[in-house]
């Protein structure tokens, strides 16, 4: 079920959060929150504990190459 139709059974929310982005994605996403009538709430650059995905991936890197142990003996 795409997002609009859900917002038709739903209604529209007042805020809408959203990170940054792509430059040409972030004005689509943009134009298509204040078409339908919300708000967007961006998420402050510089802080991962709002954007799960972006601290996921960076605990993955963290644990599968910058965390590893180099034994010469």
């Amino acid at each position: 079920m795409p997002l609009t139709d859900l917002f038709v059974l739903r209604d529209v929310p007042a805020y809408i959060r959203s990170d940054n982005g792509p430059e040409f994605i972030a004005d689509a996403v943009r134009d298509w929150i204040s078409t339908v009538g919300a708000q967007t709430a961006y998420i402050t650059s510089g802080s991962p504990w709002e954007d799960g995905y972006i601290e996921s991936f960076n605990a993955r890197l963290r644990d599968e190459l910058r965390n590893g142990e180099i034994f010469y003996s």
